[in-house]
Formats: C-alpha cells, structure tokens, sequence
C-alpha cells in the first residue's frame, strides 16, 4: 500500500444545533485558521474542502454513516467539526488543531456503533469520518491484504473475491459494518470456530497518535499492536489502516437456514443444540436466530427458531455429519445448497439470489431503530428458563424483538484470553445478542423498546456468565457504565471495562497511560489511563 501521505482529504466543517452562533463561528474561524496553518504544505487546498452548516452539502454529509435512527433526532448533540481524510496530514492537523481548541475527537468509520459513540458526544467534539479512507489492496500469492479502516466488510469480501475464490476473512455478516470499529473490537462470523476472530488476522496497522505522529506496527510498539487489536482503536488514536492474514476457504461451502416453530419441537431442538453445537467440526457453525412470527399453520403468533449455517466444505460431508451429530434438526439434502464462499457471504447477509456485487452497497436498505445487549453462556439454559422466555417475545407493543445466538468452541478454545484485548475465548459455549428493532417514532416507543431489552437481560442473567457478566464491545452497551464527561477513575470504568475486557482491562489501561496519558482520545467508555495527568 502507497505511504498514506499521497491521499487526497475532504474536510467539512458542521456546528452543533445547541451552539450558539458566535461561539460556532470563533470556533470555526480559529479551527480553520489552525487547519490552514499545519496544512499549507499538502495536496489539497483547505478552502476548497471546508464547509460550514450552511453548506447544502451538511446533511448528506452527517447522516451519510449513521445507521441507527436513535441518534438522528434534532435534539441529538451535533459534531462542530467533521472531517473525512483521505490525506494522512489532514488527521493529523484535526488531532492538533482539535486538541488547541479544546475539541473532543469521535472517530467513524461504518458507524454501526450501537451506542453511537463514533459520531454523538455531549461536549464539543470532531467528527474525523473515514468514510473516504476505503482502499483494499489484495495480494493472493502472499494470502494478504492493506485494508483502510473506512472499507467496509462487504467491500474487503468483494476485493477478496475478486482476485482468488479460495481465499476468505473471518469477519461478520453486515455487509455495512466498517472495518475500522470491527477489527479494533474483535469482529465475528461464521469462520470463527474454525479460525477464530477478525482481530486475530491482524499483522501490521498504520495509525495516527495523540502526538501526530504517523506510526506501523514496529514504531509503535507490541503494546500498543496488541492494545488496537480487540481493545477498541479510538481509545488510542486514529488507526488509518489494517494489514490482515487471509484465510483458506475451499472452493464449495454449503448453507442452511431451517426454521423450527414451538409447535415443531423447537425448545427441545434448541436445547441439543446448547449441547452439541460448540462441538461440532469447526467448519461448521450453526447460529440460531429466535424470533416471534405467524405461523403458517394456524395464523397466530409462534416462536420461531431459525438454524442458519455455513459449512466449509460440501453436501456430501455435511449431511452425514448432521445425522450423526444432531439429527434433532432433521436437516435433508433439500435444506442445503453449494456455493463459493463469496456467494455464502451474500446470503448470510440476508440477499440470497443477489449477484456479489450487493456486497459493495454501503447503504443500509431500511434504517430503524435499535438497541443491542450482549451475553456469554458457559453452562446450557434450561429448558424450563427458555420457556420462560418466550411470552417476552410476544409482548404487545414490542415490534421486532430477536434472540440470536452464535456458537463457540473450535478455535476459540485454543486462543488465550491474553493473546489480544478480547478476552471471551475457551469454556463459552455461546454468545447472546439481544436485540429489538423498531419503527414507530417519538420517545415513549424508544423507552418502550429499550426497556424490554434492559427486562430480557435481566431475566437471562442468573444463566449467564459471572464475575464478571462478560460483554461484547462491539455490541456497545452503555446501560452497564459509562465514563464521566471530566476525568474517569481506573476503578469507575472497571465497571464497565471487566465486562468487556476482563483481565485484560487492566493492561489496557496500562498501555493508554503510556501513549495517551491527558486522556485526550475519550469516549462515554473508552480506555482511560491508570491516573490521568493533567
């Protein structure tokens, strides 16, 4: 990959609704001047780049990334600043510049943070929105790839797919989900039992410190390396780029996706399944997505669970396997259909029939609103438990409530805790997410829906982990603590930092005291420094 440094920029200039207008616009003044100071030797003349918000160009500009609706009412603090690079000197002059001014920083790159985080702060902040940083260069000899944190993962697959049909990634399912958020908080999909996380496959980054500086792999340091890779990349700076190992896939892989309702024994298959499915050969995963749909057969609502698989490897294989090793689902060869990997990748994505070119679409085809928890299991869920709760799943007033769970096991198991920030590895047999969508406007639907969500978690938690309740980063969640707006104590943000981190919360915080000790890239739940040096 070319030294970032040759890339063009663009930068917008926005201001926040509730500033007021002298004070929008002596920021404006003093942060473009600042700008045009550090910048004058760079390919791109600042004026041409800069807008304000009266720039008809705003809106499409802000909203562009954002992909829960939560954060696009009025009301909803706004960015001063929003820069989207394609210039290395350009996030540099935003860090200084912002730091002058006394300027938040929020980093975007597909802008799937569930809470967010990546484009909403309380204070005045920058947006620096990679949107623009999106290169992927693929060399298939040495099964590797420059991937620029704005790429998202359906455009990496794409430029995969491009140059080998036997070379894959191991990231997740959205085709949106930007690279720079998944890879800097672990990122999962259906290649994890057989090689693990995203993050893993990381081999060498370019990013942007609090300093300015322009750091790889070697001048930054193993510590830092080891920090970006899980622990969440804007606690740390601004990665710019990610060299990733690719992974052998074969050049048929088969899928699945077989629904079960109540009335079709589905709590009993479900409960084989808490058995058997981190078990099972690693190249095969079986993801269960539970959800409360009208049933065919009567027209009243049921509880429908629906087993969607990717097996690396053929029908041949498969089918003999599922009948020794879970004949509960009654999978038939029917079921089950061959492709290559990057067609699989189109329809785990939801776009089954699509040509592969669907993958590159950065637009979410309908936006909602949503909220996430997350939870790991170590011990099978009682039938009993699960029974109780279904009627959740029916609550009226509650649009689109969804229960998905992910198996573990294979490579999971022999990675370490420590090997990278994520520490969620061997003895899980599943991951929850819990989620619920929603279309209705106004506030009362957004407390209605958060609520349940907050009254699920709590029902599942005596059949969870424990000590702490683990928690996935990349299904932010602020409902378990958040940071102050001023200085954050090591022993505050534990409460939120254990659950994502555990043992190795406190590594990390070792590494920020080192390379950001003002704490000065912050977020409601970002890394802060053992004590923060004012």
């Amino acid at each position: 990959m070319k030294p970032l440094s040759s890339y063009f920029v663009v930068v917008t200039i926005v201001f926040s609704f509730s500033s007021t207008t002298s004070f929008a616009a002596d920021i404006n003044e003093k942060f473009v001047q600042c700008l045009i100071n550090y910048s004058h030797n760079t390919n791109t003349s600042i004026s041409n780049v800069v807008y304000t918000q009266t720039n008809s160009s705003y809106s499409s500009i802000l909203y562009a990334s954002i992909q829960n609706l939560r954060f696009t009412a009025n009301t909803t603090p706004k960015p001063l600043v929003i820069v989207t690079p394609l210039e290395v000197s350009h996030i540099q002059g935003t860090i200084i510049c912002s730091q002058r001014q006394g300027l938040q920083i929020r980093i975007r790159s597909g802008g799937h943070d569930y809470e967010g985080l990546s484009y909403v702060s309380q204070v005045p902040f920058v947006i620096i929105d990679l949107i623009n940083l999106r290169q992927v260069q693929v060399d298939a000899k040495k099964s590797t790839a420059w991937v620029q944190s704005g790429a998202t993962i359906g455009e990496l697959y794409y430029s995969i797919s491009e140059k080998s049909r036997t070379l894959g990634f191991p990231a997740g399912v959205c085709p949106t989900v930007g690279i720079g958020g998944l890879l800097s908080g672990g990122g999962y999909g259906f290649l994890m039992r057989k090689y693990g996380l995203a993050a893993d496959h990381v081999i060498d980054a370019q990013m942007v410190d609090v300093k300015g500086r322009f750091l790889d792999r070697k001048s930054m340091g193993e510590d830092l390396f080891w920090a970006i890779r899980g622990g969440g990349g804007a606690s740390f700076g601004v990665i710019v780029a990610w060299k990733i190992k690719l992974v052998q896939v074969p050049s048929t892989v088969t899928v699945f996706n077989v629904p079960r309702t109540l009335e079709q024994n589905a709590t009993n298959i479900i409960h084989k399944w808490q058995r058997v499915a981190s078990k099972l050969d690693e190249r095969l995963t079986i993801r269960i997505n539970i959800e409360r749909v009208n049933s065919t057969q009567t027209g009243n609502q049921t509880i429908q669970a629906s087993f969607e698989s990717m097996f690396a490897g053929d029908l041949d294989e498969l089918i003999p396997l599922m009948e020794k090793k879970f004949p509960e689902l009654g999978l038939v060869r029917e079921d089950c259909t061959e492709m290559s990997w990057i067609e699989s990748a189109v329809f785990l994505a939801g776009f089954s029939g699509q040509p592969t070119q669907v993958l590159r679409n950065r637009t979410q085809p309908n936006l909602v609103f949503f909220k996430n928890k997350s939870d790991y299991v170590k011990v099978p869920i009682p039938d009993a438990a699960l029974e109780g709760l279904w009627p959740m799943l029916y609550e009226e007033g509650i649009e689109s409530p969804l229960i998905e769970i992910t198996p573990y096991g294979g490579r999971m198991d022999e990675i370490s805790e420590s090997e990278t920030p994520f520490p969620q590895r061997a003895g899980n047999l599943f991951h929850i997410r819990h989620h619920v969508n929603w279309k209705e406007e106004g506030d009362e639907a957004a407390q209605r829906h958060i609520n349940w969500t907050r009254r699920v978690y709590s029902y599942i938690e005596p059949y969870v982990s424990k000590s702490p309740r683990a928690a996935y980063l990349n299904y932010r969640d602020l409902d378990i603590g958040v940071n102050n707006n001023g200085y954050t104590s090591y022993e505050q943000a534990s409460v939120w930092g254990l659950k994502y981190f555990n043992n190795n919360f406190h590594r990390l915080a070792k590494v920020k005291t080192k390379v950001d000790p003002r704490n000065f890239f912050r977020n409601e739940q970002s890394i802060p420094p053992l004590k923060e040096r004012k």
